[in-house]
């Protein structure tokens, strides 16, 4: 049976922060771009805890968009406050949030939903997985989506994260294990039902650290505390934990965390409902192509990296409103406009993964938390 093709002149594929800010630049100057997302709605999962949206990139990308107002009414108060404890829970860092940053905190599920409400209604097709992708000529792309559809496309953007449907058509790069897992844990209603975990996270963000593992968290804006659970450990060892089984997880990272203080193994001990693994992935510093004809890649399709530098979404976005604004400044001339957005994007990806291989260098290393202890104190005091 042959299916015809439909045809839409952009496609990105992805409904992250960096595919919906590219169609919200683009529907604020008139130019249509049709998202497909794999998941069947825009609630199938969770989004993932808070960011910091930094002034140059996350915030430059939603004042391009036209949101950055209705962004500042997302912020958490208090959400800048940082906390540095070594495994006994000694507090070496304790910085407030004073109001003055220039980092604020919001929760990406409700970022990206804002993102969502300023497109168009159908603008993102929800239960479309991209399953491959092939070049027609001339710039043109066909995508083949899981249940059989057919589209074609004059531009076609990867936005589709890590393991990305669309990256092959540009590089044959695939993510490397950084050698780093999270497993993932909540805390609900802390202040309530965990006041002594409340505590220690405090207002904002927690870094408790020793040699090769640490334990991240950060208070949500519900009330819930946030935690990943960091280790040094191969591979294959994420994949034994398993979801439906969050007491066997739970025994063995405190087994993993046996001579921490008691009350950061609370946090793991007092888990709320599944803990969920996350093998942290990179692709290689300095990630770039060739240019091809019709196609691109934006956020974690382009240059996945740690966290460790705090500029995956932030980056994300920036990616998103580059895109948009350089092929609003060259209409009926997509090479130009590509050409310019990757000139841009090569160099400042480059740099962000670099810091982010850096620090997750400094961060498990074996004096922990001492390097990140001197790495803030040669910032200065706060202002304020």
């Amino acid at each position: 049976m042959t299916t015809t093709a439909t045809h839409h002149p952009v496609a990105i594929v992805g409904a992250g922060l960096s595919g919906l800010v590219l169609a919200r630049v683009l529907h604020v100057h008139g130019v249509p771009a049709t998202v497909l997302d794999l998941d069947a709605g825009p609630d199938a999962r969770r989004q993932g805890g808070m960011l910091d949206i930094h002034a140059d990139s996350g915030q430059a990308a939603l004042r391009a968009a036209g949101l950055y107002e209705d962004f500042l009414a997302l912020v958490h108060p208090g959400g800048q406050a940082m906390r540095i404890l070594d495994r006994h829970a000694a507090v070496h860092v304790d910085e407030a949030d004073d109001g003055d940053g220039d980092r604020p905190e919001v929760e990406r599920g409700q970022l990206r939903d804002l993102l969502l409400r300023s497109l168009p209604e159908g603008t993102v097709r929800w239960g479309a997985k991209a399953v491959a992708t092939r070049p027609l000529g001339g710039g043109r792309h066909e995508v083949e989506l899981a249940d059989g559809t057919v589209l074609t496309t004059d531009l076609l953007v990867g936005a589709d994260g890590a393991w990305s449907r669309v990256r092959p058509l540009v590089s044959d790069a695939v993510p490397a294990y950084s050698g780093l897992s999270f497993v993932e844990i909540d805390l609900l209603d802390a202040d309530t039902r965990h006041p002594e975990s409340a505590a220690v996270v405090g207002g904002g963000m927690l870094f408790a650290l020793g040699a090769g593992q640490g334990l991240l968290a950060h208070r949500e804006i519900d009330g819930s505390l946030h935690v990943y659970a960091a280790l040094r450990t191969p591979e294959d060892w994420a994949a034994t934990v398993d979801p439906a089984d969050p007491d066997t997880t739970r025994a063995r990272l405190l087994e993993r965390f046996a001579d921490w203080h008691p009350s950061l193994r609370a946090l793991i001990a007092d888990a709320d409902g599944a803990l969920v693994s996350r093998p942290i992935h990179a692709l290689p510093v300095g990630h770039r192509w060739d240019r091809v004809p019709g196609v691109t890649l934006l956020g974690d399709a382009a240059h996945l990296m740690s966290p460790f530098a705090g500029e995956g979404a932030n980056l994300a976005m920036l990616d998103g409103a580059e895109l948009g604004a350089a092929l609003v400044a060259h209409p009926g001339d997509t090479e130009a406009a590509l050409d310019h957005y990757e000139k841009a994007l090569f160099p400042r990806s480059e740099a962000s993964a670099a810091e982010s291989a850096e620090n997750l260098d400094l961060i498990f290393g074996p004096a922990a938390p001492q390097e990140l202890i001197d790495r803030m104190a040669s910032y200065g005091p706060p202002a304020g």
